[in-house]
C-alpha cells in the first residue's frame, strides 16, 4: 500500500521521536466534544465478539503463499483460496476479471474478488480492501531490499483477514435486513516506485478499485463504504483520515463513535491524520459511494507515516498485533449490528 501523503493537518510541536511511542501504547485520543462522549457512555457494545485469533490465522494463511505480486502464482493461489473461504462462509461469491497497465506498461492480470452476505437484501454496506502485495521493498531503510516483495502481512493481508472474520460473524448471527459486500480490490500496490526515476501519479495506484468503481452494477448504492487498509500493525492508531471526511463526514463520525461504544477509542484518536491516495478515492469519485478509509497514521515514526514496516521486507506476520486486529474488527462489528 503507497499511499501519496498529500498534506499532514495535525501539526506537532515536538520533534519527531520515532516510533517507540506508538508500541509502547502511550498515545491517548483526544475528545473535543462533550456531548458526544456522554452519548458513547451510555450506548452498550453490540453485536458478537471479534474472534482476533481467527482473523490472524486469516492473515497468516494468505502469507504462506509468500508475496501476493501482480502475475504470480502466490498471488493466483491466494486468490483462489480467498474465494473458496468465502463461500464456504456462506457468501455468494464473483470475480471480476480484466488487465490493467501498471505505471511501466506492464499488464496485470487483475481479479477483483466480491463476496455478498445476504444477498438479496436492499439495504447494502460495503467493506473493502486490497489483498495483492507490494512487488517492491522501496521503502526500506537497506536499499538492497529495494527490489525485493513485500510479504505484505498488515498492508493487504490484515483488511482481507478482518473482512473473512467479519463474515463468518455474520454467518453465525445474520443480519436479516442489511446485505454487505466484501470488495477484495486487486493491483492496488503496482504504484510507481521511488527507485523508478519517474513521476508518481496517483493513477498508477489503486488500479483495481478503479476498475470496480467504473463498472459497479446499475443501481446498486450501499449506503456506505469502509476501506480497511493496514489493520493490523503493531502500534497502530487510526486517525481520521482527511479525503474521508471530504467524502464522507457522517460516516467517519459514525465509525469512530462506534469505536469508542465498544471500548476501542484508544486506537481511533479524533485527531485529524493526512490525506491519503488510497482505494477509497476512486470509489467515493468514480462510483460516488461515500467511503471512508480506516488507515493508520504514526506522526512521530521519522522512516513513514504509515509505520516502520511499510514497503519493507520488515512487513510480515511477526509486526502483526492481535490487538490492533480485534479493535479494528470490533468497531467493525459494532457499525453493522447498529444498523437497522
Amino acid at each position: 500500500m503507497k499511499r501519496k501523503k498529500i498534506f499532514i493537518v495535525t501539526i506537532f510541536a515536538a520533534a519527531a521521536i520515532g516510533c517507540a511511542l506508538y508500541f509502547s501504547g502511550v498515545l491517548t485520543p483526544k475528545t473535543t466534544d462533550t456531548d458526544e462522549a456522554d452519548e458513547v457512555v451510555a450506548v452498550k457494545p453490540v453485536g458478537p465478539a471479534f474472534n482476533a485469533d481467527s482473523a490472524y490465522a486469516y492473515a497468516a494463511r494468505q502469507c504462506d503463499f509468500g508475496p501476493r505480486v501482480m502475475n504470480s502464482d502466490a498471488h493466483d493461489r491466494c486468490a483462489t483460496w480467498i474465494v473458496s473461504k468465502f463461500r464456504s462462509l456462506g457468501c455468494t461469491v464473483e470475480e471480476q476479471k480484466t488487465t490493467v497497465t501498471g505505471y511501466d506498461g506492464t499488464a496485470l492480470r487483475c481479479n477483483n474478488i466480491i463476496a455478498h452476505v445476504n444477498p438479496q437484501a436492499t439495504t447494502r454496506i460495503l467493506l473493502c480492501a486490497h489483498y495483492d502485495s507490494r512487488p517492491w521493498a522501496d521503502n526500506d531503510p537497506d536499499s538492497l531490499n529495494w527490489h525485493k516483495p513485500v510479504m505484505a502481512a498488515n498492508d493487504g493481508a490484515s483488511g482481507i483477514a478482518v473482512m473473512l472474520e467479519i463474515a463468518r460473524l455474520l454467518k453465525a448471527k445474520p443480519l436479516p435486513n442489511i446485505g454487505v459486500d466484501l470488495v477484495c480490490f486487486d493491483a492496488e500496490d503496482w504504484g510507481t516506485p521511488q527507485w523508478a526515476g519517474v513521476a508518481d501519479k496517483e493513477d498508477t495506484w489503486a488500479l483495481g478499485a478503479q476498475y470496480w468503481a467504473a463498472h459497479v452494477p446499475e443501481g446498486y448504492g450501499p449506503r456506505y463504504g469502509i476501506l480497511l487498509d493496514m489493520v493490523g500493525g503493531e502500534g497502530s492508531r487510526f486517525y481520521q483520515e482527511v479525503m474521508s471526511k471530504q467524502y464522507a463526514p457522517a460516516i467517519v463520525k459514525k465509525v469512530w463513535r462506534a469505536a469508542a461504544q465498544c471500548g476501542m477509542s484508544t486506537f481511533f484518536p479524533k485527531d485529524e491524520g493526512g490525506a491519503i491516495t488510497d482505494d477509497h478515492i476512486p470509489v467515493n469519485q468514480i462510483a460516488h459511494i461515500p467511503t471512508i478509509d480506516i488507515i493508520p497514521y504514526f506522526p512521530d515514526c521519522q522512516q513513514s507515516s504509515f509505520g516502520p514496516t511499510w514497503h519493507t521486507v520488515s512487513d510480515t506476520m511477526d509486526h502483526i498485533d492481535k490487538q490492533v486486529l480485534k479493535a479494528v474488527g470490533q468497531t467493525i462489528v459494532q457499525v453493522l449490528y447498529s444498523e437497522k
